[in-house]
């Protein structure tokens, strides 16, 4: 993708704006003619000018209604496999949470649980080498998740803001199933045990969630002990990195809440 200085992209906007033609302009700056077409349409976008599209609000910034439960869902995929970014500064941020092809189900929960926090902006996937990104646009996605910053999430601190916390906290099975579903499994672990001089093969469900960030993790158990799910961490290679659910009456509580991806 080819970037053009902020001089040129202001000197075409104020082409556009005294009317002159996308082609003309493209011609003059030497810029393909499809970029000028999305400049003139991203500046008419900022001043409110698009016809039949609806303006983006922010229910963080101008209070405007948010789905607090799908909210809490997509957060919990955000702080697993989804991240921000901005690939110019002129243009606008993209959310994209990353999906597994294996879990056609859980793309699409994702998709529509983002649909549901941003109602007036268009959610698409965008395919990738065995997975796809459930991609999103807003100005305010920074608003929404302040958790956004430089760097690996487990390099920088994570803490939630007060009103996220509340949502958390009115909708903790959704947040508990939003980090499963990016950075987790349910699996099944077997064991032999010699009974009677007979060696017999026993298997049991285990939820794990795997993740970098000491802060992300503990958002995780103590969203799980707020609902009653019993926890303990497995260091393996010496990093604590995997929480694990493994007691029955546990496993059965996450099984009728989460369950297994799909």
């Amino acid at each position: 993708m080819e970037f053009h200085q902020p001089e040129t992209r202001n000197t075409a906007i104020a082409l556009l704006r005294g009317g002159t033609p996308n082609a003309q302009v493209a011609r003059r700056l030497g810029v393909p003619v499809g970029t000028v077409g999305y400049w003139k349409h991203t500046d008419r976008a900022e001043r409110g000018e698009c016809p039949g599209r609806h303006q983006s609000q922010c229910p963080h910034c101008l209070d405007s209604p948010l789905d607090a439960e799908a909210y809490a869902y997509v957060l919990g995929l955000y702080l697993g496999d989804g991240h921000i970014s901005r690939y110019s500064q002129h243009r606008v941020p993209s959310l994209m949470v990353t999906c597994d092809d294996k879990w056609p189900g859980l793309m699409d929960l994702a998709e529509q649980a983002i649909r549901c926090v941003f109602p007036t902006n268009k959610v698409c996937r965008v395919r990738k080498a065995g997975s796809h990104n459930v991609k999103v646009y807003s100005q305010h996605l920074e608003c929404l998740f302040p958790q956004h910053g430089p760097g690996k999430k487990h390099e920088r601190r994570i803490a939630l803001e007060a009103w996220q916390q509340e949502i958390v906290d009115a909708h903790p099975w959704e947040f508990v199933r939003g980090l499963i579903h990016s950075d987790g499994c349910r699996i099944t672990n077997w064991t032999t045990r010699t009974v009677g001089g007979v060696t017999k093969r026993y298997e049991y469900p285990r939820y794990l969630f795997t993740n970098k960030s000491d802060d992300i993790r503990k958002l995780c158990t103590d969203t799980l002990t707020a609902v009653g799910v019993r926890w303990t961490v497995l260091a393996r290679g010496g990093a604590p990195f995997n929480v694990s659910v493994a007691r029955k009456e546990s496993v059965a509580l996450m099984d009728s809440h989460v369950g297994p991806k799909h």
